[in-house]
Protein backbone atom coordinates (compact mmCIF):
# COMPACT_ATOMS: atom_id res chain seq x y z
CA UNK A 1 0.00 0.00 0.00
CA UNK A 2 1.50 3.73 -0.93
CA UNK A 3 1.07 6.40 1.29
CA UNK A 4 -0.96 9.23 0.42
CA UNK A 5 0.86 12.18 -1.10
CA UNK A 6 0.51 15.09 0.63
CA UNK A 7 3.69 15.78 1.74
CA UNK A 8 6.59 17.46 -0.05
CA UNK A 9 9.39 15.93 1.31
CA UNK A 10 13.43 16.59 1.59
CA UNK A 11 15.46 13.34 1.11
CA UNK A 12 16.24 13.01 4.52
CA UNK A 13 15.96 9.85 6.79
CA UNK A 14 15.86 11.00 10.80
CA UNK A 15 17.00 7.52 12.80
CA UNK A 16 17.99 9.09 16.24
CA UNK A 17 18.40 12.51 17.54
CA UNK A 18 19.75 14.42 20.68
CA UNK A 19 19.17 17.92 21.94
CA UNK A 20 19.18 20.23 19.24
CA UNK A 21 20.86 17.76 17.21
CA UNK A 22 19.33 15.39 14.31
CA UNK A 23 21.25 11.92 12.87
CA UNK A 24 20.02 10.25 9.75
CA UNK A 25 20.73 6.89 7.84
CA UNK A 26 23.84 7.78 6.71
CA UNK A 27 25.47 9.34 10.28
CA UNK A 28 25.16 12.29 9.27
CA UNK A 29 24.35 14.90 11.84
CA UNK A 30 22.20 18.21 11.31
CA UNK A 31 21.47 21.07 13.72
CA UNK A 32 17.80 21.24 14.12
CA UNK A 33 16.84 24.92 14.14
CA UNK A 34 13.10 23.99 13.36
CA UNK A 35 11.92 21.37 16.01
CA UNK A 36 9.38 19.52 13.67
CA UNK A 37 7.05 22.60 13.64
CA UNK A 38 8.39 24.55 17.44
CA UNK A 39 7.48 20.83 19.19
CA UNK A 40 10.53 20.07 20.44
CA UNK A 41 10.85 22.28 23.64
CA UNK A 42 13.04 20.53 25.96
CA UNK A 43 15.33 18.76 23.50
CA UNK A 44 15.28 15.39 21.55
CA UNK A 45 15.67 12.40 24.05
CA UNK A 46 16.17 14.61 26.95
CA UNK A 47 16.70 12.46 30.06
CA UNK A 48 14.29 13.39 32.12
CA UNK A 49 11.39 13.28 29.33
CA UNK A 50 13.17 9.55 28.36
CA UNK A 51 13.03 8.02 31.90
CA UNK A 52 9.46 9.90 32.36
CA UNK A 53 7.69 8.33 29.55
CA UNK A 54 9.72 4.74 30.15
CA UNK A 55 8.41 4.65 33.64
CA UNK A 56 4.88 5.74 33.11
CA UNK A 57 4.48 3.33 30.31
CA UNK A 58 5.84 0.32 32.58
CA UNK A 59 2.95 1.00 35.00
CA UNK A 60 -0.22 2.27 32.93
CA UNK A 61 -0.08 3.76 29.34
CA UNK A 62 -3.62 4.26 29.02
CA UNK A 63 -7.51 4.30 30.48
CA UNK A 64 -10.29 6.22 29.42
CA UNK A 65 -11.38 9.17 31.02
CA UNK A 66 -14.56 7.17 32.52
CA UNK A 67 -11.91 6.81 35.72
CA UNK A 68 -9.82 9.03 37.75
CA UNK A 69 -6.42 10.12 36.72
CA UNK A 70 -4.64 12.05 39.63
CA UNK A 71 -1.60 12.74 36.76
CA UNK A 72 -4.28 15.21 34.99
CA UNK A 73 -4.78 16.75 38.62
CA UNK A 74 -0.59 17.42 39.18
CA UNK A 75 -0.40 18.77 35.65
CA UNK A 76 -2.77 20.83 36.22
CA UNK A 77 -1.68 22.18 39.23
CA UNK A 78 2.10 22.31 37.90
CA UNK A 79 0.50 24.70 34.87
CA UNK A 80 -0.85 26.91 36.72
CA UNK A 81 2.13 27.56 38.94
CA UNK A 82 4.64 28.00 35.98
CA UNK A 83 2.19 30.12 33.83
CA UNK A 84 0.90 32.08 35.93
CA UNK A 85 -2.68 31.54 34.72
CA UNK A 86 -4.78 31.72 37.99
CA UNK A 87 -8.59 31.13 37.89
CA UNK A 88 -8.21 27.86 34.63
CA UNK A 89 -9.56 25.20 34.41
CA UNK A 90 -8.01 22.32 32.45
CA UNK A 91 -9.08 20.18 29.36
CA UNK A 92 -6.60 17.40 27.58
CA UNK A 93 -6.77 16.58 24.42
CA UNK A 94 -4.23 14.97 21.40
CA UNK A 95 -3.19 18.54 19.07
CA UNK A 96 -3.50 21.86 18.49
CA UNK A 97 -6.17 21.66 15.64
CA UNK A 98 -8.34 19.93 18.21
CA UNK A 99 -7.58 22.18 21.16
CA UNK A 100 -9.08 25.27 18.86
CA UNK A 101 -11.66 22.99 17.40
CA UNK A 102 -12.84 22.50 21.35
CA UNK A 103 -12.27 26.47 21.86
CA UNK A 104 -14.41 27.76 19.39
CA UNK A 105 -16.97 24.84 19.86
CA UNK A 106 -16.79 25.80 23.60
CA UNK A 107 -17.38 29.20 22.59
CA UNK A 108 -20.21 28.87 20.66
CA UNK A 109 -21.94 26.71 23.67
CA UNK A 110 -21.46 29.65 25.94
CA UNK A 111 -22.89 32.02 24.63
CA UNK A 112 -25.27 30.84 21.93
CA UNK A 113 -23.51 32.48 19.12
CA UNK A 114 -21.95 30.92 15.96
CA UNK A 115 -19.89 33.14 13.65
CA UNK A 116 -15.79 33.52 14.51
CA UNK A 117 -13.81 36.05 13.53
CA UNK A 118 -10.10 35.56 12.78
CA UNK A 119 -6.91 37.38 11.26
CA UNK A 120 -5.64 37.72 7.36
CA UNK A 121 -2.40 35.50 7.89
CA UNK A 122 -3.99 33.23 10.53
CA UNK A 123 -3.51 29.05 10.86
CA UNK A 124 -5.23 27.89 13.67
CA UNK A 125 -5.65 23.79 12.37
CA UNK A 126 -6.68 21.62 9.66
CA UNK A 127 -10.55 20.40 11.50
CA UNK A 128 -14.10 21.88 10.80
CA UNK A 129 -13.85 24.99 12.61
CA UNK A 130 -10.19 25.55 12.83
CA UNK A 131 -9.53 25.01 9.52
CA UNK A 132 -12.10 27.93 8.83
CA UNK A 133 -10.36 30.15 10.51
CA UNK A 134 -7.01 29.56 8.96
CA UNK A 135 -6.75 31.52 6.07
CA UNK A 136 -6.13 29.65 3.29
CA UNK A 137 -8.66 28.85 0.98
CA UNK A 138 -6.65 25.88 -0.68
CA UNK A 139 -7.51 23.22 2.56
CA UNK A 140 -11.00 24.60 3.37
CA UNK A 141 -12.93 21.87 1.73
CA UNK A 142 -16.60 22.41 0.96
CA UNK A 143 -18.05 20.46 4.34
CA UNK A 144 -15.77 23.05 6.27
CA UNK A 145 -17.11 26.22 4.18
CA UNK A 146 -20.48 26.29 5.78
CA UNK A 147 -18.66 27.88 9.26
CA UNK A 148 -19.42 31.37 9.19
CA UNK A 149 -15.77 32.94 9.35
CA UNK A 150 -15.13 36.90 9.19
CA UNK A 151 -11.60 37.77 8.17
CA UNK A 152 -9.97 41.30 9.55
CA UNK A 153 -6.64 42.45 8.86
CA UNK A 154 -4.18 42.01 12.20
CA UNK A 155 -3.93 45.37 13.93
CA UNK A 156 -8.05 46.93 12.26
CA UNK A 157 -9.85 47.41 15.57
CA UNK A 158 -12.33 49.37 14.29
CA UNK A 159 -13.26 46.53 12.03
CA UNK A 160 -13.04 44.35 15.39
CA UNK A 161 -15.75 46.38 16.35
CA UNK A 162 -17.81 46.56 13.34
CA UNK A 163 -18.34 42.93 13.34
CA UNK A 164 -18.87 42.34 16.94
CA UNK A 165 -21.38 45.00 17.55
CA UNK A 166 -23.81 42.70 15.32
CA UNK A 167 -23.54 40.34 18.04
CA UNK A 168 -23.48 36.91 15.90
CA UNK A 169 -19.84 36.24 17.00
CA UNK A 170 -19.27 33.69 19.44
CA UNK A 171 -15.32 34.19 19.43
CA UNK A 172 -12.50 35.75 18.39
CA UNK A 173 -9.57 33.41 17.92
CA UNK A 174 -5.86 35.25 17.22
CA UNK A 175 -2.42 34.78 16.87
CA UNK A 176 0.18 36.69 19.41
CA UNK A 177 2.42 35.87 17.05
CA UNK A 178 1.25 34.58 13.80
CA UNK A 179 3.31 31.35 12.93
CA UNK A 180 2.65 29.72 9.73
CA UNK A 181 1.58 33.91 8.29
CA UNK A 182 5.17 34.78 8.82
CA UNK A 183 5.49 35.95 12.46
CA UNK A 184 3.39 39.18 12.43
CA UNK A 185 2.48 40.68 15.60
CA UNK A 186 0.42 43.97 16.45
CA UNK A 187 0.20 46.60 19.27
CA UNK A 188 -0.67 46.38 22.74
CA UNK A 189 -3.31 48.38 22.00
CA UNK A 190 -5.00 46.29 19.60
CA UNK A 191 -4.93 42.99 21.37
CA UNK A 192 -5.82 44.70 24.58
CA UNK A 193 -8.63 46.59 22.46
CA UNK A 194 -10.02 43.50 21.70
CA UNK A 195 -10.08 41.88 24.85
CA UNK A 196 -12.03 44.43 25.47
CA UNK A 197 -14.38 44.57 23.20
CA UNK A 198 -14.81 40.76 23.81
CA UNK A 199 -15.92 41.95 27.08
CA UNK A 200 -18.14 44.59 25.94
CA UNK A 201 -19.94 41.93 23.36
CA UNK A 202 -19.69 38.73 25.07
CA UNK A 203 -17.79 37.66 22.61
CA UNK A 204 -15.06 34.86 24.02
CA UNK A 205 -11.49 35.78 23.13
CA UNK A 206 -9.35 32.38 22.16
CA UNK A 207 -5.41 32.85 22.46
CA UNK A 208 -3.78 30.39 20.30
CA UNK A 209 -0.52 29.15 21.77
CA UNK A 210 -0.41 26.41 20.11
CA UNK A 211 2.92 27.01 18.76
CA UNK A 212 3.72 30.48 20.86
CA UNK A 213 3.11 28.47 24.31
CA UNK A 214 5.22 26.78 26.65
CA UNK A 215 7.83 29.26 27.21
CA UNK A 216 9.01 29.73 23.56
CA UNK A 217 8.74 33.36 23.77
CA UNK A 218 10.19 34.07 27.28
CA UNK A 219 6.95 34.52 28.64
CA UNK A 220 5.15 31.16 29.11
CA UNK A 221 2.51 32.22 26.91
CA UNK A 222 2.90 35.38 24.33
CA UNK A 223 -0.30 36.83 25.07
CA UNK A 224 1.56 37.62 28.48
CA UNK A 225 3.24 40.80 27.13
CA UNK A 226 0.14 42.60 27.11
CA UNK A 227 -2.77 43.10 29.70
CA UNK A 228 -4.82 41.06 28.73
CA UNK A 229 -7.06 37.72 29.81
CA UNK A 230 -8.00 35.46 27.22
CA UNK A 231 -11.53 33.26 28.02
CA UNK A 232 -9.64 30.34 26.65
CA UNK A 233 -6.06 29.59 25.61
CA UNK A 234 -5.15 26.58 23.41
CA UNK A 235 -2.15 24.76 23.57
CA UNK A 236 0.18 22.12 21.84
CA UNK A 237 3.41 21.43 20.18
CA UNK A 238 5.98 22.18 22.70
CA UNK A 239 3.88 21.11 26.03
CA UNK A 240 4.56 16.94 24.67
CA UNK A 241 8.08 17.50 23.47
CA UNK A 242 7.31 15.13 20.71
CA UNK A 243 4.26 13.23 22.48
CA UNK A 244 0.74 14.06 20.62
CA UNK A 245 -0.69 16.03 23.26
CA UNK A 246 -3.17 19.36 23.44
CA UNK A 247 -5.44 21.16 25.54
CA UNK A 248 -7.58 24.43 26.50
CA UNK A 249 -7.12 26.23 29.74
CA UNK A 250 -10.73 27.45 30.09
CA UNK A 251 -11.75 30.97 32.57
CA UNK A 252 -13.66 30.17 35.48
CA UNK A 253 -16.46 32.34 33.87
CA UNK A 254 -17.02 29.70 31.64
CA UNK A 255 -18.89 26.76 33.32
CA UNK A 256 -18.50 23.06 32.78
CA UNK A 257 -21.47 20.52 32.56
CA UNK A 258 -21.04 16.43 31.83
CA UNK A 259 -20.50 15.38 28.53
CA UNK A 260 -19.75 19.55 26.92
CA UNK A 261 -16.55 18.07 25.38
CA UNK A 262 -15.10 14.66 25.64
CA UNK A 263 -11.89 12.95 24.23
CA UNK A 264 -10.89 9.22 24.30
CA UNK A 265 -6.95 9.59 23.88
CA UNK A 266 -6.93 13.25 25.47
CA UNK A 267 -4.88 13.40 29.06
CA UNK A 268 -3.73 9.72 28.96
CA UNK A 269 -1.15 8.71 31.66
CA UNK A 270 1.67 8.85 28.73
CA UNK A 271 0.67 12.35 27.81
CA UNK A 272 -0.09 13.87 30.78
CA UNK A 273 3.72 11.82 32.07
CA UNK A 274 5.43 13.63 29.12
CA UNK A 275 3.94 16.94 29.41
CA UNK A 276 4.96 17.28 33.43
CA UNK A 277 8.86 16.43 32.34
CA UNK A 278 8.65 19.17 30.10
CA UNK A 279 7.16 21.56 32.85
CA UNK A 280 10.32 20.31 35.34
CA UNK A 281 12.71 20.70 32.56
CA UNK A 282 11.67 23.71 31.85
CA UNK A 283 11.47 25.01 35.09
CA UNK A 284 14.83 23.16 36.46
CA UNK A 285 16.75 24.49 33.02
CA UNK A 286 15.17 28.02 33.37
CA UNK A 287 14.75 27.81 29.34
CA UNK A 288 12.78 30.54 29.54
CA UNK A 289 15.23 32.73 30.46
CA UNK A 290 17.42 30.98 28.08
CA UNK A 291 14.85 31.55 25.18
CA UNK A 292 14.75 35.29 26.33
CA UNK A 293 19.12 35.60 26.08
CA UNK A 294 19.55 33.33 23.27
CA UNK A 295 16.53 35.72 21.18
CA UNK A 296 18.99 39.12 21.80
CA UNK A 297 21.88 37.10 20.83
CA UNK A 298 20.12 35.77 17.42
CA UNK A 299 18.88 39.49 16.93
CA UNK A 300 22.58 40.96 17.04
CA UNK A 301 24.33 39.08 15.03
CA UNK A 302 21.38 38.81 12.31
CA UNK A 303 22.21 42.45 12.15
CA UNK A 304 25.18 41.83 10.14
CA UNK A 305 23.72 39.61 7.41
CA UNK A 306 23.08 41.17 3.87
CA UNK A 307 19.60 41.42 2.16
CA UNK A 308 18.15 41.31 5.56
CA UNK A 309 14.82 42.78 5.12
CA UNK A 310 13.45 42.61 8.84
CA UNK A 311 13.73 40.42 12.19
CA UNK A 312 10.54 39.20 13.14
CA UNK A 313 9.08 37.50 15.92
CA UNK A 314 10.06 36.80 20.01
CA UNK A 315 12.13 34.50 21.99
CA UNK A 316 13.08 31.48 20.27
CA UNK A 317 9.65 32.16 17.67
CA UNK A 318 12.10 34.34 15.44
CA UNK A 319 11.69 34.64 11.57
CA UNK A 320 14.50 36.25 9.10
CA UNK A 321 12.76 38.05 6.11
CA UNK A 322 14.91 38.71 3.12
CA UNK A 323 13.78 40.17 0.35
CA UNK A 324 13.86 37.07 -2.35
CA UNK A 325 12.16 34.15 -2.19
CA UNK A 326 14.06 31.80 0.63
CA UNK A 327 13.40 27.77 -0.60
CA UNK A 328 16.68 27.67 -2.27
CA UNK A 329 18.28 29.39 0.52
CA UNK A 330 16.64 26.30 2.98
CA UNK A 331 18.08 23.83 0.60
CA UNK A 332 21.08 25.02 0.68
CA UNK A 333 21.15 25.52 4.63
CA UNK A 334 19.55 21.56 4.34
CA UNK A 335 22.13 19.26 2.39
CA UNK A 336 25.41 21.35 2.85
CA UNK A 337 25.65 22.83 5.96
CA UNK A 338 23.42 20.81 7.48
CA UNK A 339 20.95 22.69 9.36
CA UNK A 340 17.17 22.50 9.75
CA UNK A 341 15.07 25.80 9.33
CA UNK A 342 11.59 26.34 8.34
CA UNK A 343 9.41 28.37 5.88
CA UNK A 344 6.32 30.62 5.88
CA UNK A 345 3.49 31.79 4.21
CA UNK A 346 5.65 34.44 3.71
CA UNK A 347 7.87 33.66 1.00
CA UNK A 348 10.75 35.28 1.66
CA UNK A 349 10.66 34.77 5.59
CA UNK A 350 12.96 31.63 6.82
CA UNK A 351 11.06 30.40 10.69
CA UNK A 352 13.70 30.03 13.40
CA UNK A 353 11.66 27.30 16.11
CA UNK A 354 14.45 25.42 17.71
CA UNK A 355 14.92 23.68 21.06
CA UNK A 356 14.65 25.93 24.37
CA UNK A 357 17.83 24.24 25.21
CA UNK A 358 19.43 26.31 21.86
CA UNK A 359 22.90 28.09 22.75
CA UNK A 360 24.76 30.38 21.45
CA UNK A 361 27.81 28.28 19.93
CA UNK A 362 24.31 27.11 17.69
CA UNK A 363 23.18 30.21 16.88
CA UNK A 364 27.19 31.18 15.54
CA UNK A 365 27.03 27.98 13.09
CA UNK A 366 23.65 28.79 11.84
CA UNK A 367 24.34 32.74 10.74
CA UNK A 368 28.04 31.33 9.62
CA UNK A 369 26.27 29.24 6.80
CA UNK A 370 23.92 31.80 6.22
CA UNK A 371 27.10 34.13 5.65
CA UNK A 372 28.38 31.78 2.81
CA UNK A 373 25.16 31.50 1.37
CA UNK A 374 24.22 35.05 0.97
CA UNK A 375 27.90 36.19 -0.35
Amino acid sequence: MSLFNVYPLYNVTPVSAKDVYVYDDNDVEYLDLYGGHAVISIGHSHPKYVSAISNQVEQLGFYSNAVQNPLQTQLADKLEVLSGCKDYQLFLCNSGAEANENALKLASFHNGKTKILAFKNSFHGRTSAAVVATDNPKIVAPINAQQDVDFVELGDLDSVEEILKQNKTCAVIIECIQGVGGLDESTAEFYEGIDMLCKKYNTCFIADEVQSGFGRTGDFFAFQKYNITPDIISIAKGMGNGFPVGGILIHASIKASYGLLGTTFGGNHLACAATLSVLDVIEEENLMQNASDISDYFREKAKELPKLKAIKGRGLMLGLEFDFPISELRKSLLFKHHIFTGSAKNTNLIRILPPLTVQKKHIDSFFDALQKELI
